[in-house]
């Protein structure tokens, strides 16, 4: 039989044991916190809705901007509280959110701004005012109220402004295009103003055959609005830094020079393959390397390229390649749709490193098949 003292001891274990299995279970169902992912380069902040996001495609059109933006071997830190993608996106940050109004972006913006301090911003919103008839009259005004925020929080910031792309509906487009409309006007009047505001006509580039559900992008449809921002990006001078081959931002702290020589593989003779090796860049810490790989005098279907690390290096995140390492051993191989080239051709993958008091350029092997 308890006694009064076994039974509130038994009690308060009770509530010990309950409080407990609450803050475990608090903790699984908690939504993961974005963890930021800083490569010391550019701070771009893709920011909007679903479209951000990548509803439907995850990483969206980040995946093909981060690709071409790798390739023309410019230095870029995606910046914003969310973060998802597939492997072959370099950097996952962003700050699209699914459903969201222009309202419901402006109400959050300044928070964000302030933690992400973002050199750019890649603004692309209204679709959803569109969607819910939230006020559609009302959507010019509130984006251009958006826009005087983010000027006002960050006023050395580059600010690109996309028209929203097309909608299947023809109520929800007639809508869209009206919203479309006001938008060069908006920006002609910041501009006026003195702000770092860009117009990207967006809704041009693509067509309703470039939806998979009559909102989102197909994979195809992404890809295109990956190249109308990298272009409108190209023609901003500092919105991505200074240049293919140059590091666009500064070092937190003075790093060594990367290698002015970048390392190659033999020659190819018949069906074989070259690969060269250049540092993009790097920082205290990390570095972005790209690798240039080319056929031979014949056609090749696939390719592998192998090297070995001599100061400790390794590898974090890569893009357009299959990155497989043992300790100081690397070994790269094509991807689906980079594998086959014809003679002559050269395709290009990269990656994100880390390294630690030196930063030497490998030797390359490269294997055709």
């Amino acid at each position: 039989m308890l006694t009064l003292t076994n039974q509130r001891g038994r009690s308060r274990w009770i509530r010990r044991l309950t409080t407990a299995l609450l803050t475990v279970t608090v903790l699984a169902i908690a939504p993961a916190v974005a963890r930021a992912e800083s490569n010391g380069g550019v701070r771009v902040m893709p920011l909007g809705d679903s479209i951000t996001e990548g509803t439907q495609v995850p990483g969206g059109y980040r995946i093909g901007l981060w690709q071409r933006l790798a390739a023309g071997r410019y230095t870029i830190d995606f910046v914003g509280s969310q973060y998802n993608g597939p492997g072959n996106l370099g950097d996952h940050d962003h700050e699209g959110h699914p459903g969201w109004r222009i309202d419901q972006i402006d109400a959050n913006i300044n928070g964000w701004l302030r933690n992400s301090t973002p050199r750019t911003v890649l603004l692309h919103i209204g679709t959803n005012d569109v969607l819910q008839n939230y006020n559609v009259s009302g959507a010019p005004q509130r984006l251009s109220t958006l826009i005087d925020h983010i000027t006002a929080a960050a006023p050395n910031a580059d600010v690109f402004v996309a028209t929203i792309i097309p909608l299947s509906n023809s109520g929800q487009e007639a809508a869209a295009r009206n919203f479309n409309s006001a938008i060069p006007g908006i920006v002609q009047s910041k501009v006026n103003s003195g702000k770092h505001v860009h117009l990207v006509d967006m809704h041009s580039k693509l067509t309703t055959g470039d939806l998979i559900d009559g909102i989102h992008p197909t994979a195809n449809g992404y890809d295109k609005m990956a190249a109308a921002w990298y272009a409108a990006l190209q023609s901003v001078p500092g919105s991505i830094g200074q240049g293919p081959g140059t590091s666009p931002s500064p070092s937190p702290s003075p790093s060594p020079s990367p290698s002015a020589s970048p390392s190659a593989s033999p020659p190819p003779g018949g069906a074989g393959c070259s690969a060269t090796y250049a540092i993009a860049g790097q920082w205290d810490g990390g570095f972005q390397a790209t690798v240039t790989v080319t056929a031979g005098s014949s056609a090749i279907s696939s390719w592998s390229v192998g090297w070995q690390f001599g100061n400790g290096q390794t590898v974090t995140q890569s893009w357009n390649t299959e990155i497989s390492a043992g300790g100081a051993q690397v070994t790269a191989r094509n991807v689906g749709y980079n594998g086959a080239l014809g003679a002559g051709a050269s395709t290009q993958f990269g990656f994100l490193g880390t390294w630690n008091g030196a930063n030497g350029v490998p030797t390359l092997t490269c294997t055709a098949g």
